[in-house]
């Protein structure tokens, strides 16, 4: 049996750096992967999809550019070649990070599938055939999450598609239809009807993007009629079949059923943590009712020495959160730290288009709180940048506490939203009151020069 100083399982975006950083620290390290480095985020996420939205929005834009005065005749899409450039990039991601961790001393990589033994034992069933038993004090499980599928009468019978098959998919769908309205499920709609397909979303609650704040979530479910995408609210999905031309989808909205036929269905509802082959019963980790194994705050399970990060443990299911994870870790342990998850911001962006940008707490969030605090909002349709480039949609918005002046929150829906919320994250990161941004000197025209307008308004 091989010892090592520390084993991670799983090469996401926190797993990979974290054995990087162990091996160069002088920790004789192994880290097991059973498909390939770089996580879902390389091969199956990010990547990808963000790859796909940039052609989606070259088709947006050329579709809508008579207005800036530049007519196009014909616009054609090739699928193929959209899906050959993403699978290029992601080659290129991918090959990238293996380099760089076969050419680092004290570390193995090794092409697997890991289970536990005991506590601090794992068996590798090897991808090249053959097992191994190894060992270590420090085991690292990274090992992320995979799509989940609802139970549905029929589903079983349909050649249906996850976030992950569609990536593979090299024929334009005539009719997709999605079921579920969260990230995945927008993104995936509004890109493959700026393609051509029609497109259909079956949402079970009773607004797109429901964790938003409302005025957030009606702005999108007004882009995204505008865009002729097909969303049912307060849906249900009862039962589905095949025929020999269609898929038949019998869905119950507002009570009452319906049958929609497509040519394709995509289910977007939701990961489920990717740990059924671990064998975590033989380590005493617990996990909770939906699986996600449970940490403290510095991310460690009920096991001394076996620790969680990234999407597997339940947090933020972010590739900047893994990350951060893998930072609190090795600061912790071999810098001797006492960092924690407690307070830390959670950004995020919603590639949609355009963007929505968020970090922070929503106005319903600081209402639920009990918070004394002020909201500002700005319409992109009053940003001097957004005019000049034709872009208008969307608006912003952030929450302020009122006594102290600090920026609480902040949803930023509109070109370039992410970027402009990164803005006012380092803000909050410095403890910046609302009052320096609304003063600030930005170059003029930029987007940035808009939080001038928009924290001119609180309290307005």
């Amino acid at each position: 049996m091989k010892t090592f100083d520390a084993i991670i399982i799983g090469s996401g975006q926190g797993g990979t750096p974290l054995a990087k950083k162990l091996a160069e620290s002088g920790y004789k390290t192994a880290l097991i992967e059973r498909r390939w480095v770089g996580g879902t985020c390389v091969n199956d996420g990010c990547t990808p999809t963000k790859a796909m939205v940039a052609s989606a929005k070259m088709a947006f834009t050329i579709s809508n550019s008579d207005a800036l005065g530049i007519h196009v005749q014909r616009l054609t899409v090739d699928i193929s070649k959209i899906i050959s450039r993403q699978q290029d990039m992601v080659t290129s991601f991918r090959d990238g990070s293996e380099k760089k961790l076969t050419s680092t001393d004290k570390l193995d990589l090794i092409y697997g599938e890991a289970s536990f033994i005991d506590r601090k034992k794992l068996l590798i069933k090897k991808n090249t055939g053959g097992s191994e038993e190894i060992t270590s004090d420090l085991i690292f499980i990274d090992t992320g999450t995979i799509p989940s599928v609802p139970r549905i009468d029929g589903i079983e019978a349909v050649p249906y598609l996850t976030s992950t098959s569609i990536l593979q998919l090299r024929e334009l769908p005539e009719h997709l239809l999605i079921i579920g309205g969260g990230y995945v499920g927008m993104e995936f709609a509004q890109m493959y009807r700026r393609f051509g397909s029609k497109v259909t979303m079956i949402v079970r609650s009773n607004r797109l993007s429901a964790k938003e704040d409302e005025d957030i979530s009606l702005e999108i479910h007004k882009l995204f009629r505008e865009e002729d995408i097909d969303i049912r609210l307060n849906a249900e999905t009862l039962k589905i079949n095949k025929n020999s031309d269609n898929i038949n989808v019998v869905v119950k909205v507002d009570n009452k059923n319906e049958t929609i036929s497509c040519s394709h269905i995509l289910i977007a509802t939701g990961r489920k943590p990717a740990t059924e082959t671990l064998n975590l019963p033989a380590t005493a980790v617990s996990t909770n009712d939906k699986g996600f194994i449970k940490v403290d705050k510095k991310l460690q399970t009920d096991v001394n020495g076996i620790y969680a990060l990234g999407d597997v443990n339940g947090g933020p299911a972010f590739t900047h959160i893994s990350y951060h994870d893998h930072l609190i870790i090795f600061n912790n342990l071999v810098h001797g730290k006492n960092e924690t998850t407690d307070g830390r911001l959670v950004p995020y962006c919603m590639y949609i288009d355009p963007q929505l940008g968020r970090v922070g707490i929503t106005e319903g969030e600081a209402k639920a709180r009990g918070l004394n605090f002020q909201i500002a909002k700005l319409p992109m349709s009053h940003v001097a940048r957004a005019i000049e480039t034709g872009d208008t949609r969307g608006l912003m918005k952030v929450v302020v506490d009122k006594g102290s002046k600090r920026i609480l929150g902040a949803a930023i829906l509109g070109a370039e939203g992410g970027e402009i919320m990164s803005i006012i994250e380092v803000a909050m990161m410095g403890d910046l009151t609302y009052d320096k941004i609304r003063d600030a000197i930005f170059a003029h025209p930029t987007y940035a020069e808009s939080l001038n307008n928009l924290f001119a308004a609180v309290g307005v």
